[in-house]
């Protein structure tokens, strides 16, 4: 599957967990997710490469409570598992 459908669907699952995503230019690094006046945001760097999004989104999504009660595509929940497990996506 396409790497840009994964990303709008981990992006998709933040949203509907109530995290606040931002497309932002941070410099290429590929974002990552902190907490902002008590609201968790996830950013998304907009000078990064495309892969390099990806991989920062999953990297930080991977840690987030709750994200195995959201339906998943099977292909991007491997991805999400073999983070956790300390491999990359």
């Amino acid at each position: 599957m396409e790497w840009s459908v994964q990303l709008d669907d981990i992006l998709a699952a933040a949203v509907k967990m109530g995290i606040q995503v931002r497309s932002e230019p941070l410099g290429g690094e590929g974002g990552g997710i902190c907490r902002v006046r008590g609201q968790t945001v996830l950013f998304v760097d907009t000078m990064a490469d495309p892969p390099t999004r990806f991989r920062r989104t999953l990297e930080a999504m991977a840690d987030i409570p709750g994200l195995d009660q959201e339906y998943l595509r099977p292909e991007l929940r491997e991805q999400i598992d073999r983070i956790r497990a300390g491999g990359s996506a």
